[in-house]
Order: C-alpha cells, then sequence, then structure tokens
C-alpha cells in the first residue's frame, strides 16, 4: 500500500531518501507529480491516526482559529446585515436515512453558501460590482465541478466529495479549477454526534484527517497556479465541516516550500509536514442549523463559518470598501439613539458593571448585565396627545370610574340609535374588567362589553390608559381591520361602539368633552363573540391536548389574517384568548384585546415580562415572528410549564436565554404534541430575524394533527 509506512517512520523516510524527491519549488513538475498521486484521503487519515490520537488526548488539543472577542466584534458588526433567506434547508430528522435526504442537504448547503458570501460581498464590497464568486460541488474521480442540481439530476452524487466556494471561471469547462477554491465544505453526517468524548466540542479524528487532506491539496493547487495573486495565497486555507445541524472550521496554515516532494512516499511526506510545518486550529463544533434545517445567522457556529468565508475573501480580494469598525461604528451610532429615546443614557457619574457575554445557541451578543435599570421607558411621540385626544387637565376623581355589578343596566348612545346592555357576568377580574352582556331588547344574544375611561381621567391614573387602549385604541384597530377587509372568525368583531348615557341632565358644551359628570363622555365598545377566557381554563385545569392544538392553529389563524394588512397583535396572553363553546360540538378560540396592536413602527408594544418576545423586551419593538414568539410563552405555560419569578426585563431575558438554550419549551410542548415542538423550534430560529411566519405551512400541519389526532376538522381559514 502506498503511503502505508508507519507515521513513525515518514520523517526517517522522508529525510533519508534521495531518489525520487526535490525540495520547495525547484520543479514544478515533481509538485504537480506529487499532487497527482496524492489522492486518497483514508490513507492520509491512517498514516496520521497515531498523531491525532495523541493530539485528542490532550486537552485542549488544537488552538481555536477564531477567540470570542473576535467572534463577537465580527457578530457586533454584522448585525445589520440581511441575508437571503434560504428556501432550502437540510432536515436533522431524516438525516441520512435516504438518498432524497442527503441530495437536499448538499441543495442546502450550497445555498447557505451562497447566501454567506452574497451577504458578505454586498456588505463589505459593495453592490456596485457584481460578485465574483459561484458555489459548486465536486466529484472526487473526476475533480470536475457541477452545482449541485445537476449532480443529482446526473445520478453523481454519490461521488460529490465537498462544496466548494470557488472564482468564477467562464472559461473552465470542468467548471472550475481547484486553484481557484476559496475554501471547501465537507458534509459529512453526525458532525455535532462525533464530538470527542473528552471536551464534547471537537469533530472525530477521521473527519479531522479528511479535512487535512483536502486542505493541502488546495494549498498545492494553489501553489502551482499561473495566477500570482492566487499563488501568493498558497499559505493558508478554510475547510469547512457541517452536517444538517452542527459546523466547524478547520484552518490549515503553513509554506508548500517546506514539504518533501517525494513522489514514492507521498502520504508519509504530506504527514510529516502537517506535523512539523504546518499550523492547524479547529473550532468548536456548535450549532448552525436547527431541527427543521432553519439557520440562525446569529448563532455561534454560523458566525465561525462566516468569519472563515470573509477571511479567504480577504486573501483573494483584499481588504474589502468597508471595514468592520466602519460597520461597528455606524452600528454603535444606531444603538446610541436608542439609548438616547429611551433614556438609558449613562451620566459619566454613573458607574457600568463589565459587558457579560452569554455563548449558546442563540447567539453571543445577545445579552449584557447592567447595574442601571435596563427597563424600556416608553416614548410618547410628539403629538400623540393631539391625534388621540385622550388628555384633559380636569381630572375627576379617580374612584368614580364606572364600574358595573352584575345584573347592572347600562345604557349607550352611538350616531343612530341608544341600546342598553344588562351584564350577565364578569369575563376578566383584571383590570380594567371585560363584561358578558346581553342586549335588553334581545335576550338571546350575548356579547362582549368594554367600558372604556372618561377623557376627564386619562391624567390621573395607569390603569385608565389601559381603559382607553382597550377601548378607543381597539375600536380604531377593529375598524381598520374591517375597512382593509380583513375576516376571520378568530379575530372579534365589532358590534357597535358609542359612549354611556349617565343619570341626570347633561350639560356639555357643545365642543367640550365632558359635562362635568365622572361618566360623560366614557367611552363603551362592544364586540362578538363571548367565551371563557384562557387564563381562567388553566386556572381551572381545563387545558387539553385538543384545546393546546386549537388554540395554537386558531390564534395562528388571527395573527395571519392581520398580517396581510400588516397588523401584529403585540399583546398576546391567556386574558386576550377566549374558547368559544356556543353549544357547538367543537369550540374555537379566539384572540381579542387588539388594542395594543402595531400598526406602523412608530408604535411600541406593551411589555410583559412573562409574555413579549424577547426582541420586544431588547429593543422595544415588534419583529416579524414577535406575536409568534408570544404565543409560544403562552402555550407552554398553558401545557404546565414552569412559571419562573420575574420582576426586571434582564431577568425576563435570562430566563428565556436559558429556556431555550435548554430546549426547556421544546421539551415541554414536546409532551404536549410534536407538531408543536417543531412549531417551537420553527420560531425559536425566527426570532429576532426579520424573516416572516410561514402561517399556511403551520396552519395545515395543526389542522392535520388535529384530524388525525382527534378526527374532528378545523374551518379553514378565510
Amino acid at each position: 500500500m502506498e503511503g502505508g509506512s508507519p507515521v513513525g517512520a515518514s520523517k526517517r523516510s522522508c529525510a533519508s531518501s534521495s531518489h525520487g524527491r526535490l525540495r520547495g519549488s525547484s520543479s514544478s513538475y515533481a509538485r504537480k507529480d506529487f499532487l497527482h498521486k496524492f489522492v486518497d484521503s483514508e490513507i492520509l487519515t491512517l498514516t496520521l491516526e497515531d498523531w491525532l490520537s495523541d493530539f485528542a488526548s490532550q486537552i485542549p488539543s488544537f488552538d481555536v482559529p477564531f477567540d470570542l472577542s473576535e467572534l463577537q466584534n465580527f457578530d457586533y458588526a454584522i448585525e445589520g446585515i440581511t441575508f437571503q433567506q434560504l428556501v432550502r434547508m437540510p432536515s436533522a430528522i431524516y438525516a441520512s436515512t435516504s438518498d432524497a435526504v442527503e441530495a437536499t442537504a448538499h441543495l442546502a448547503i450550497e445555498d447557505f453558501l451562497h447566501a454567506a458570501v452574497k451577504g458578505l460581498w454586498d456588505t463589505f464590497w459593495g453592490r456596485e460590482s457584481l460578485m465574483p464568486l459561484t458555489v459548486a460541488c465536486i466529484h472526487s474521480t473526476s475533480s470536475k465541478f457541477y452545482p449541485a442540481e445537476k449532480a443529482i439530476s446526473s445520478g453523481k452524487l454519490d461521488g460529490v466529495c465537498a462544496t466548494a466556494v470557488l472564482l468564477k471561471n467562464s472559461s473552465s469547462r470542468s467548471g472550475g479549477k481547484w486553484d481557484q477554491i476559496l475554501e471547501l465544505a465537507l458534509l459529512r453526517p453526525d458532525i455535532g454526534s462525533l464530538k470527542r468524548q473528552s471536551d464534547g466540542t471537537m469533530p472525530s479524528c477521521a473527519v479531522l484527517g479528511e479535512a487535512l487532506f483536502y486542505a493541502l491539496r488546495v494549498l498545492l493547487s494553489r501553489s502551482l497556479s499561473k495566477s500570482s495573486t492566487v499563488a501568493r495565497n498558497s499559505n493558508c486555507v478554510y475547510v469547512l465541516l457541517v452536517d444538517s445541524q452542527y459546523g466547524g472550521v478547520v484552518r490549515v496554515e503553513g509554506d508548500c516550500k517546506t514539504l518533501e516532494f517525494d513522489s514514492a512516499n507521498v502520504y508519509d511526506c504530506a504527514a510529516h509536514w502537517i506535523q512539523n510545518h504546518a499550523r492547524i486550529t479547529v473550532s468548536p463544533v456548535d450549532r448552525v442549523w436547527n431541527k427543521l434545517g432553519n439557520a440562525n445567522w446569529g448563532d455561534v457556529g454560523t458566525l465561525q463559518i462566516l468569519l472563515a468565508t470573509f477571511h479567504s475573501m480577504i486573501q483573494f480580494f483584499g481588504s474589502p470598501k468597508y471595514t468592520l469598525e466602519d460597520l461597528a461604528i455606524e452600528h454603535s451610532s444606531r444603538l446610541q439613539s436608542r439609548r438616547s429615546e429611551r433614556q438609558l443614557v449613562v451620566n459619566n457619574s454613573d458607574t457600568v458593571s463589565d459587558s457579560v457575554s452569554v455563548s449558546n445557541g442563540n447567539g453571543i451578543f445577545r445579552f449584557q448585565s447592567r447595574n442601571y435599570s435596563p427597563e424600556i421607558v416608553e416614548v410618547h411621540e410628539e403629538g400623540e396627545e393631539e391625534e388621540f385626544g385622550e388628555r384633559v387637565h380636569d381630572a375627576g376623581p379617580a374612584e368614580e370610574t364606572l364600574k358595573l355589578q352584575i345584573g347592572s343596566v347600562i345604557w349607550m348612545e352611538d350616531s343612530d340609535s341608544q341600546k342598553g346592555y344588562q351584564v350577565n357576568s364578569i369575563l376578566s377580574d383584571s383590570d380594567p374588567p371585560i363584561y358578558d352582556c346581553t342586549p335588553v331588547d334581545e335576550s338571546s344574544r350575548s356579547y362582549l362589553l368594554y367600558i372604556g375611561s372618561s377623557p376627564s381621567h386619562l391624567e390621573t391614573a395607569w390603569e385608565d390608559m389601559n381603559s382607553w387602549y382597550q377601548v378607543q385604541r381597539q375600536t380604531k384597530v377593529l375598524t381598520l381591520m374591517k375597512q382593509r377587509g380583513v375576516s376571520c372568525k378568530y379575530i372579534p368583531q365589532m358590534v357597535v361602539s358609542g359612549r354611556v348615557i349617565h343619570e341626570g341632565e347633561c350639560t356639555k358644551p357643545v365642543n367640550g368633552t365632558s359635562c362635568g359628570h365622572p361618566w360623560c363622555g366614557t367611552p363603551v365598545m362592544v364586540t362578538s363573540p363571548v367565551g371563557e377566557t384562557l387564563s381562567n381554563l388553566i386556572r381551572n385545569g381545563l387545558i387539553g391536548v385538543e384545546d393546546a392544538l386549537k388554540c395554537c392553529h386558531d390564534c395562528l389563524s388571527a395573527m395571519s389574517a392581520a398580517s396581510v394588512v400588516g397588523i401584529k397583535h403585540g399583546d398576546i396572553r391567556p386574558e386576550n384568548v377566549i374558547r368559544v363553546a356556543n353549544g357547538s360540538r367543537s369550540p374555537y378560540f379566539v384572540l381579542i384585546g387588539w388594542g395594543h396592536a402595531v400598526l406602523e413602527d412608530r408604535d411600541r408594544p406593551i411589555m410583559n415580562l412573562f409574555y413579549s418576545s424577547t426582541f420586544a423586551l431588547q429593543e422595544g419593538k415588534l419583529c416579524a415572528a414577535s406575536d409568534a414568539e408570544s404565543l409560544i410563552y403562552l402555550l407552554y405555560f398553558s401545557c404546565g410549564g414552569v412559571s419562573p419569578e420575574l420582576d426586571s426585563v434582564e431577568g425576563a431575558l435570562q430566563w428565556r436565554e436559558s429556556s431555550w438554550g435548554k430546549r426547556v419549551i421544546q421539551q415541554r410542548l414536546g409532551v404536549v404534541s410534536a407538531v408543536l415542538k417543531a412549531f417551537a423550534d420553527y420560531v425559536d430560529s425566527l426570532c429576532g430575524t426579520p424573516y416572516n411566519i410561514n402561517y399556511e405551512i403551520w396552519l395545515r400541519r395543526l389542522k392535520r394533527s388535529l384530524s388525525e389526532d382527534h378526527g374532528k376538522e378545523i374551518e379553514s381559514l378565510g
């Protein structure tokens, strides 16, 4: 077997032999002959087996290519980059069990690398010039380069050994050349499960040996290149190790001129060079994709791959037009502006504790410990009071705010008539309450009745502002949705809105808001349908598997319908979800409480330590997946999830970080339903990103799960 001598003899054989060997660049023919015979990665791995095993027994074994501070700075600089959304994604659920899944994984890796280089090129080198890079698969026997789709359609997938980011070369018949490779990605099953048992972060010796083989082939090919730019970069290459979930980076540095080109002992000489003349650094294996195949561009594993790609591009194209420092300064100014507008800027006399970065699956630049209050401060926009006309200076006593008892009758007037409603029960015991009522002249119907606050009270009490959101602003939101054609059974329908008719004579001036009576001008809103709040169902232990699935489906349906017209709910919690029975065999859930809905960018959502999304707590606004994340928390607590003790935004953020990182939420929902666990994984991958929720596919999966598990159909959205 060629190159089969033991590793211990490699140094001896390479040093003593004088025939068939030429050093360095003295003969390009010898180098080409060496490269021509250097074709079997398994032989090199066997030759390096003892050396790799000895290294693996040391803790730590290899240095890392990027330290934590370097990754943090890179993460901070690229925060504003919007990478292309991936359509084709690897799936870890059935990984390596069929050719179709393997083909999907190759397509996904190709898409991922293309999105990475495209995003980095446009950001650092500029969109004005075309990206001079492409991505292709390499065939092991022919060394030809194919797009993944062509390799699959031609039946050559079995021979694909790697995926490469390489320079575009229209003149090459093979689709590319080895010396044009910037970096290689090796798709190998179970990279994550083949971690070294001693510390659980390094790939196996077999995978490392293969990575070293391909790294040396690329360096040798570059050293033989006719391009001076390529030849200058023949001393460093990055190899990516990926499977359907995890990824890592191997960097190999060394001068090929120190390699002994003994054509009779290519593998011994290669092993000798790797052991004595190469500097090898290996990153820990970390998560890149979740189990549904979604890539989180802020994960540690993804950042390592992006940074390796960034350095590879600098090797070939030189310093970028925009540096990391440029992007960091721009981002810092945006961050400072946000802190200023939320009154979180620290005075010079204040002391701030050192930032503590948390490294985990959700990112490494997410949370920081501070000794000043991290609470979000609501900023009232200029002219806000004028828009809604909610404040006057003549405030009446707060204790006279209208409170109704069971059996009370309240009369209201709208633009056309006067109507009376009798209170049957109090739906919610929160403040302000919601009433179950019946029209005086139509006792067979039931509605929800909301009582707002008189304009004279809004100056004095925060609970009156809550009433304003619950009535005045919810009236505005529901009216707007109706005007824009939103029709969904899982969103409440406004029946009527108007103002309370109080006792005695009303002496309100023509242009005034109140006559002085504490109830004068108090707004009222009536909606349909009526149901029992989810908070009450949880309190009474009435939530089952079917209810959890229905709740998820119905709330998603409401969110989907509202998203069509650009509206986000912003306040999803058990008090804002009702189960409607109506004597039907199959009850359904309705998402109520749209008063804090976000209609435009300037709107700020309400903060809830238990149910607000991570992005809302951090940034004071909603991202595309914020409502879905709140729905996950609602389902988690509804299905018996342990409720933490939260008293600050910082504590709430740390609880979310720990729960997602340890997969506590997914595991709890997995006890209830596999589809809920999968949905939680999907939402986790989108948190904080600009990517929209794919409502259609999840509504279809939830509907199918309910139909299969319980034999009941759900009325389709629309």
